[in-house]
């Protein structure tokens, strides 16, 4: 009985959070052109039902990641409907960050169907991010 109810609640979370987020994609994945907010709890959720999702870990305090956000608020526009982009809060969000074992921030990972493909740590430039999705588009 357990088994079905946690099934059933993964489906209804999916679906809130797709509701929430617009539209579906092609593949039935999030598509939007801004990056969502992950959290501990829709982190899982998030990542295995997109086909591809680039994870920005991030913290307020970091000068390095404020200086890619707009990167990525750029690239979350260009790919939108290819790739979801979403962005971590590692002070707010410890349990997934010390599960990926982010150790330096920001860190971005590219997700594809649920698996971890790539790993970046730091300030990358805008070309280096594309490229990384291009070999995985």
């Amino acid at each position: 009985m357990s088994e079905g109810f946690d099934e059933e609640l993964e489906r209804i979370k999916l679906r809130k959070i797709r509701e929430m987020l617009g539209k579906e994609g092609e593949e039935g994945g999030l598509t939007r052109g801004e990056p969502i907010t992950l959290t501990d709890e829709n982190f899982k959720s998030v990542i295995s039902s997109n086909r591809l999702v680039l994870v920005d870990f991030w913290a307020p305090w970091c000068a390095p990641c404020r200086i890619i956000a707009p990167i990525i608020e750029e690239l979350a526009s260009q790919y939108s409907g290819r790739v979801v982009f979403g962005k971590l809060n590692v002070d707010e969000n410890t349990r997934t960050a010390m599960d990926f074992m982010v150790a330096a921030i920001p860190t971005l990972i590219l997700f594809k169907n649920g698996v971890e493909v790539e790993r970046l740590v730091g300030a990358m430039p805008k070309q280096a991010i594309e490229s990384v999705l291009q070999k995985h588009l």
